[in-house]
């Protein structure tokens, strides 16, 4: 395929992406790191690497294009994504992790931040590296070092600091790592604590060998359910590959909506959330609204993707930020998203909780929130964008709704439900969500929404 035609391919909205080798290559790696050394024009750069086997080849790849820039490289070896942002705040110095995140195996990635996390996307640089990258003149330079660093004992230390270990109890879990960098990482920040533990999908091999690592899609959490139930467990944990998402399964072999996890969170914080706020996606459950109002916090609804969030959250000076697609924000956390961070300050909740009550289940924890009928996302193949947005709108409008939001695509608001479509800016897909007053009225309405959208 033509080099042009790859890099407009592989430049999406928040990093570069696209199936390895065919798309994102040795090429295309390698004169990205030159551009990426370029743009920051930065002396030193993290990298960190999941556990896909076209990982370590893209990475050579990458580190020959960044120390042919002069650029030294501080490789910190197979990680998570999380831990690559921790990296970035303990150096003080800019990173980049070589991922596809929770897209299937065939995929790959290189995702870029700032010193201290900050990312860089669509409108915060992305598109000036795509550029120099089209261009590909660079300057010659004196050869840069590679410097190898294990930050695994500092990033275990780190991550205690967001929870209280002396709360915990001998709660029975079963994790779910996909075969992704939970099998190292979970282990490595886990020990020592009393928790008994399951542990599925934890060999690394390079593959996803049961499922793909992205637990936003029910199917991909179908052991983990049966076998919660069957082991008579407490909980369930889900990471998607490079663990910058998580998803929770109760003791009935539920999948827990995102916004009920947030509001165990916004709870737990509520003293420093009272004071700053907290963010949350245009998906999430109008709960999440309700609660706010309730309690008087400052809840400021945005746009869905990391990039939108952690800009947010530093803009606004929140808290805590959350999305439905298990992504969970934290202000000492240099506003960047963490699955295990979350996985534990959940953990401390629940451990809380049944230190008052032995008997409590995780999804009593839950219910207070868990008040609606919510649909789990959907994507949607439609005919033509061509005047998409005008031909909702017009639909919609018919029925009268109480409010039309335009943060985030649209969403249309009515008594008993309301709904957000938005148009992917990089596949041909609508992306729905719907909520509703209970599980007959969403059934009905998300039919018939549904047929209108695939005939768009």
């Amino acid at each position: 395929m033509d080099f042009k035609k790859r890099v407009e391919m592989c430049f999406r909205g928040n990093d570069v992406r696209c199936l390895s080798e065919k798309e994102i290559d040795e090429e295309l790696a390698y004169i990205t790191g030159k551009a990426v050394v370029d743009f920051l024009k930065c002396k030193k750069l993290i990298v960190g690497i999941d556990m896909r086997k076209f990982s370590p080849i893209l990475k050579n790849s990458f580190v020959k294009g960044v120390t042919e820039q002069g650029c030294d490289v501080i490789d910190i070896g197979m990680i998570d994504t999380p831990g690559l942002y921790f990296a970035t705040g303990k150096f003080d110095l800019p990173g980049v992790m070589i991922t596809a995140s929770h897209n299937p195996i065939q995929y790959e990635g290189i995702k870029i931040v700032r010193e201290k996390a900050r990312p860089i996307g669509l409108g915060t640089g992305l598109e000036k590296i795509k550029e120099l990258v089209l261009k590909n003149k660079f300057k010659q330079s004196s050869l840069g070092k590679i410097i190898k660093k294990d930050i695994y004992k500092d990033y275990k230390k780190y991550v205690d600091t967001f929870i209280d270990q002396r709360s915990f109890e001998p709660i029975k879990i079963i994790v779910d790592a996909g075969n992704g960098m939970g099998g190292k990482i979970f282990p490595l920040i886990y020990d020592g604590f009393p928790f008994k533990v399951i542990k599925e999908c934890f060999e690394i091999t390079g593959n996803f060998e049961k499922h793909d690592a992205n637990p936003f899609i029910l199917k991909n959490t179908e052991d983990l359910r049966k076998n919660i139930v069957k082991n008579k467990f407490e909980l369930g944990i889900a990471f998607d590959s490079d663990m910058d998402r998580v998803f929770f399964v109760d003791e009935n072999s539920k999948l827990i909506d995102s916004s009920s996890i947030a509001y165990l969170i916004i709870k737990h914080f509520s003293e420093k959330i009272k004071k700053s706020g907290f963010l949350y996606s245009v998906t999430m459950s109008k709960s999440l609204t309700e609660f706010a109002a309730h309690s008087k916090f400052k809840a400021i609804r945005c746009p869905v993707g990391h990039a939108f969030i952690k800009k947010m959250l530093k803009e606004k000076n929140a808290y805590f930020g959350c999305e439905d697609s298990g992504h969970f924000y934290y202000k000492n956390n240099f506003y960047a998203d963490s699955g295990i961070i979350t996985s534990l300050i959940i953990l401390e909740i629940f451990s809380k909780e049944k230190r008052k009550n032995k008997s409590v289940k995780f999804s009593e924890l839950v219910s207070s929130c868990n008040i609606y009928a919510k649909m789990q996302e959907k994507s949607l193949k439609f005919k033509s964008r061509e005047n998409a947005y005008k031909k909702i709108v017009n639909y919609f409008k018919k029925q009268n709704p109480k409010k039309i939001e335009k943060i985030d695509g649209m969403s249309f608001y009515f008594d008993n439900y309301w709904c957000n479509i938005r148009i992917s800016k990089t596949e041909p897909f609508l992306r729905f969500n719907m909520e509703a007053n209970n599980q007959k009225i969403l059934e009905e309405k998300e039919k018939e929404i549904e047929t209108f959208l695939r005939n768009l």
